[in-house]
This record gives structure tokens, sequence and C-alpha cells, in this order.
């Protein structure tokens, strides 16, 4: 014996307080009661009273439906109270309602700003958790570093000189003229002092000795990380973006083999012999404020410098230049890598792998100037 065929959903509002449900409230009989429901307005009374004892079935689509009008009639500052409906259905309009009204609770409650101590702790957390990562990176680089050295058919020597060229060669220009500006500025302020004293030969010990020491690797440095490092985080950051990096290591090429060893490798090799370079140019360029200034010849000049500084300075600085070279080789390549989402992401972890950069290797200076000083080189 076939079921008697279901009623379809019917809404009837007899009076502006009075409002009778019936039929079945399931997704297959709504198509007429849903533009009903969207319509519905009570007027001139605060108060509705919904008659539910005539409806046969609800499913979830009836009940939200059914809590959508009961949500938006609250909202409107009108009182609903809704009888005759039958346990099993309440239990499931219950369900329905409990999300929309926490959403209401959630909405309604104001979020609470943060305090100054929250966002310096908010800053903490996320200062240390990119350092952990770094430290992690540091390590992943380190096992492929030793995986290509035991097996050296593994190291991609074009990549490499094309680093060497493009962060060693293409810098010379840059890194020439800010180093021979750099030893103008160094003889230029210690002029004054020296003449006052007659001790004008002693230009070529503060120009060597400074410049050799400390000035020439750290710009070198600061101008590579802001030269090469920001290039190496925005080249990594947009193959990212463009899920270039997922296709490598779809296809097996592992990204830090070829993305990062090359950088680091080249970087290493490149910064000391800009270093080199740096430290002839800001000699050159004191010795010429030396000679215009203090009336101190080139061959005084040189002759003094000689004596002045010894090897052991000038190792000082060149053994520098490879900590600082990967440092900023480093920090460049892992902040490409954490970049995630669209072009603002990619200039956003460049502007981080700069400032990182440079932050570092100043640090990284420091804390040689004190090993220095405690080992009396």
């Amino acid at each position: 014996m076939n079921a008697p065929p279901l009623t379809p959903a019917s809404l009837v509002q007899a009076s502006p307080q009075t409002l009778t449900l019936a039929g079945c409230w399931s997704a297959s009989g709504l198509n007429t009661v849903a533009p009903q429901l969207a319509s519905l307005r009570v007027a001139g009374s605060s108060q509705l009273l919904a008659n539910a004892q005539g409806i046969e079935v609800l499913d979830t689509a009836g009940a939200w439906l059914l809590q959508t009008l009961l949500t938006r009639l609250r909202g409107e500052g009108i009182v609903v109270t809704l009888q005759g409906l039958r346990p099993e259905f309440a239990k499931l309009l219950a369900a329905m309602a409990q999300p929309a009204d926490q959403a209401g609770v959630a909405a309604a409650a104001p979020a609470a700003s943060p305090t100054a101590l929250a966002g310096l702790g908010r800053q903490v957390h996320a200062a240390f958790e990119q350092g952990l990562a770094l430290l992690g990176f540091v390590g992943e680089t380190t096992l492929a570093l030793g995986a290509c050295l035991a097996h050296p058919a593994r190291l991609r020597w074009r990549p490499i000189l094309y680093n060497i060229r493009s962060a060693g060669f293409d810098a010379l220009p840059i890194v020439g003229l800010l180093s021979f500006l750099l030893g103008i500025v160094v003889a230029y302020q210690g002029a004054d002092q020296l003449r006052q004293y007659g001790a004008n030969i002693f230009v070529a010990d503060l120009v060597g000795l400074s410049m050799l020491r400390e000035f020439a690797p750290l710009i070198t440095a600061i101008i590579i990380a802001g030269r090469s490092g920001s290039a190496y985080a925005a080249q990594i950051g947009t193959m990212a973006v463009t899920e270039e990096i997922d296709a490598m290591r779809t296809l097996g090429i592992a990204p830090l083999e070829l993305l990062v060893l090359p950088k680091i490798l080249a970087l290493v090799i490149a910064l000391p012999l800009l270093t080199v370079f740096a430290d002839v140019m800001g000699v050159f360029g004191g010795m010429i404020m030396a000679q215009a200034q203090l009336g101190v010849g080139f061959a005084e000049f040189l002759e003094r410098f000689v004596k002045a500084v010894s090897i052991t300075s000038y190792a000082v600085g060149i053994g520098k230049a490879p900590v600082f070279a990967a440092i900023i080789a480093l920090v460049g390549c892992f902040q490409g890598f954490r970049t995630h989402g669209g072009a603002d992401s990619v200039g956003r972890q460049t502007t981080r792998a700069v400032v990182q950069a440079i932050f570092l290797v100043i640090v990284a200076d420091a804390l040689f100037s004190i090993a220095f000083s405690v080992l009396d080189l």
C-alpha cells in the first residue's frame, strides 16, 4: 500500500500576532514557503505566537529555514513563542540554533584590545619561533652541504659561478666607490686632531687599522646584504608563490641543493675578495685625503702603513668575511622559503631578509670584537 503524499510546507499569518506552520518542512517541500519567509513582516506588534503543531516532517533544511526566520524576527525585537512542535523536531531546531547563538554571542562581544604587555609577548614569541625555524634551516642546509661534499658530483658549478659573478664581480663598482669615500671620511675626520699634536703621519695607522679590521668587511657585508641578500629572498620567494619549489620537490629535485648551496658557496668565495678590494680602495681614499689635508705623501703613507698594520690585523678583517657571507645567504634564502600568499608577501620577506641580515652581521662583528679583545689579537 502506497503512503499518502505529504503536504507541502505552508505558512499562514492569520493576524499580525499569530502564525500557523504546517506541512512537510523538508528540502523537497520548501519551494513555495521560502519566498513567504523572506517577505514575512510583523507590523504593529512586539510579540508573535507561532503554532507549529501542523508540521508533519522537519529535516535540517526546514529547521535551518525556520531558525533563520526566528533569528531574524528576534533580531528585530519581536518576542517569538513557538508552540506545538514535536519533541524530535524541537531537538533538531535547537541543534540548528546553537551555532547561530554562539556566532551571535561572538559577534556581540567586542574583541578586547591587546595590552602592551600582550603585544610584547606575541612579538617575543614570534621572534623565538622564527629563530628556531632559522636554526632548523641552518641544520638542513648543513646536512645538504655535507651530502654534496661527500658526493662532489652533486655540486652544481654553473649556478655557483653565476652567483659569483652576480654577487661578486657585479658588486665591485658600488663596493669600491663606498669604500673609497669611507676612507676619505675617516682620514678627514682624524686630520684636525692629528694636526693639533703634530702627529700627521699617524693618519696611516688610523686609516689602515680602521679600514682593514672593521670598516671594509662591515661596509662590504652591509652592501651585499642589501644587494644580494634581498635578491636571494625575492627570487626564492617568487618561486614559492608560483609553486615552482613544489614542482621541484615533485620532480625529485632538492631545493636546498639547487637554490641555497650555490648561493652560499658563491658568496663565501666572493665576499672575502670584495673585502680585499674594499681594503685597497679605502686605504687609497685615505692616502688622497692625507696628502690633501696633512701633507703626507704617498710614499710616506705607505712606509708608515706597512709598519702600523700587521698581517694579523689584515687577516682579522678577511676572516670575518666568510662568516658574514654565510649569514647573508642563509637569512636571504630562509626568508625566501617562508614566503606564502602573493606579491605582498614577497616584498615583506625581502624586507625582513635585509633587516635581519644587517642586524646579524653587526651582532657577529661585535662578537668578533669581543673575542679578538679576549684573545689579544
